[in-house]
């Protein structure tokens, strides 16, 4: 890649990953609009949409705030969200990967009630 078509590169990468927190603002609170139970907001499951949801949120807090240097979001390649068991409690893990750098994944982590349970670059 020359140095002329660098800056393009930045400004498509920050496109694609603001075009996908939109995506996930947008569709996200439709989906849990249905997804209201005869018992209404009580019984509402953490799921993996939500945490995917959540998950970005953080996500852009942390570079906002610098504690994510701005490689993170110009160089964002893949978002990745699963479910684990770690010491017999169930967790989501959202896994976010970017194309050059070291490190190269940050991991954000939720409980089954979709508290905050912490972060880092290792995925443990």
């Amino acid at each position: 890649m020359n140095e002329r078509s660098k800056p393009y590169s930045a400004i498509l990468n920050k496109s694609v990953f603001f075009a996908i927190v939109l995506m996930l603002s947008v569709f996200l609170p439709v989906s849990t609009t249905f997804a209201h139970g005869p018992k209404g907001h009580a019984d509402m499951e953490f799921t993996v949409i939500r945490a995917a949801q959540k998950g970005v949120l953080l996500y852009d807090r942390l570079l906002t705030s610098g504690k994510l240097t701005e490689s993170w979001a110009t160089d964002l390649e893949d978002i990745k969200v699963s479910r684990r068991i770690n010491d017999n409690k169930s967790e989501f893990v959202v896994k976010f990967s970017r194309s050059k750098g070291e490190p190269r994944s940050a991991y954000i982590f939720f409980n089954d009630k979709g508290e905050y349970i912490g972060s880092n670059f290792t995925g443990k």
